[in-house]
Parts: C-alpha cells; structure tokens; sequence
C-alpha cells in the first residue's frame, strides 16, 4: 500500500458523464475518487484504465444514462 494524502475538490463535470463515473464505481464497488484517481493514473502513463468486461458495463451505462459525448467533444464542450 502507499500513503497519500488526499485534498477536497470543486471538480466540474458534464451532467451525464458523472451518472456513467458514479455508475461505475459502484459496479466496481470503490469510491468516485478511487476511480477517477485509477483513470488518471492510467492515462498519464498512456495504458488504458479498462478492460472488455469493464469496457461492456460503461457501454450499458452510457445508453442508460444518455451519455453521447466522445473523446472528440473533449475540447469542444461550452456550458449552456
């Protein structure tokens, strides 16, 4: 195990992309923050966080949830 140490934060995020994230960590059983900090950590090395089973459960909970936004929206997003 390693010790962190973890700080609060006002993270904002899109509506529907937050259902799937809180969906899935439930489905995985850890907190929001463990999943996201796993994400993160993942991508800053360039490995993908996923695998096919866990990769089927976000595709259900995209459809579930509406969540249409793609890796090619990322930089295009403007609050309405």
């Amino acid at each position: 195990m390693v010790t962190v140490e973890r700080t609060q934060t006002g993270l904002r995020v899109e509506r529907n992309t937050l259902k799937v994230l809180k969906g899935l960590a439930e489905y995985l059983d850890i907190s929001l923050g463990d999943l996201v900090e796993g994400i993160v950590l993942h991508a800053f090395e360039g490995k993908a966080p996923f695998g096919p089973e866990t990769l089927t459960k976000i595709g259900q909970l995209r459809e579930v949830y509406g969540l249409t936004l793609t890796a090619a929206d990322a930089h295009l997003l403007e609050e309405g």
